[in-house]
């Protein structure tokens, strides 16, 4: 019987192996290799001159500017809003709890679309900005106003489940001690949140690297201007160079790979640190 049982679990467990390594090799490992080969399919020369391409730099460059300003502003809001929802108590948390999972909810595209009504030449907000010289919708602003929409709740997300399962026990004896509260933040709250943090910045820049439909909406699609990397492969797909798309491609994968690399490290140190 034991014997039966034994063979039972053995089996079991080499068919989920089998079905997960499948299922990832024709999700993720397939569609990585056609993009390196088909990227380097004409050779390292048209590959170089694809992504040393003028347009590709540019569109580089504000891909790292947009995701650079998501994860300054959304790091910052997110230690805010996680603090205030885990250490007060007050009238309206429900309500503030749900907002900031409202991207989440949201397909990129519609809130693109959001973004285009409310900062557009039909909107009363579009005139007040003209008269300061801001341009937000077809420009960079927009870029990176949908690029911080859509990465809102990811660094808050991590931070909330730790500061609640820290409690305030130690801020209020280091506050009836003396200490100030900023002294208490980096002394006591960020020894235990660091982890978390930078976990949750490392998951902000892979989204906003990656982000497509509301930048798409906002941008307007100006080559050298408001063309992300993901757009400047659209573009070049849709203009039938299979080739310099591919290769632009790549550049997004391998920042991919850095950032999953970058990512295992922080979640080995974090639970060796625990």
């Amino acid at each position: 019987m034991d014997n039966n049982v034994t063979t039972s679990e053995k089996i079991t467990k080499w068919l989920l192996i089998g079905i997960s390594v499948l299922f990832l090799a024709v999700m993720l490992l397939l569609p990585l290799l056609t993009v390196i080969t088909e990227a380097l399919r004409s050779g390292w020369k048209v590959y170089a001159a694809a992504v040393t391409d003028e347009y590709t730099i540019k569109a580089l460059l504000l891909t790292v500017k947009a995701t650079l300003f998501a994860v300054i502003f959304n790091t910052i809001f997110g230690i805010f809003a996680a603090w205030a929802l885990t250490k007060f108590q007050f009238r309206g948390k429900k309500l503030l709890t749900t907002l900031i999972d409202l991207p989440v909810t949201i397909s990129p595209v519609i809130a693109g679309l959001i973004f285009l009504l409310v900062f557009g030449r039909q909107s009363p907000v579009y005139f007040f900005l003209l008269k300061f010289g801001i341009k937000v919708v077809f420009s960079v602003p927009g870029i990176i106003i949908a690029t911080v929409f859509v990465t809102f709740p990811f660094i808050s997300r991590e931070l909330i489940p730790v500061l609640e399962a820290e409690g305030t026990d130690e801020e209020e004896a280091a506050a009836l001690m003396g200490a100030g509260g900023w002294t208490i933040f980096w002394k006591i709250t960020f020894p235990h949140i660091k982890w978390a943090l930078l976990y949750g910045i490392v998951l902000c820049t892979a989204r906003a690297m990656g982000e497509f439909g509301a930048v798409s909406v906002l941008s307007g699609h100006l080559r050298g201007k408001t063309n992300t990397l993901p757009l400047h492969v659209e573009i070049l797909f849709n203009e039938f160079q299979y080739v310099p798309a591919f290769a632009v491609s790549s550049l997004l994968v391998i920042m991919a790979v850095i950032i999953l690399v970058i990512r295992s490290v922080i979640e080995y140190k974090g639970k060796k640190e625990a």
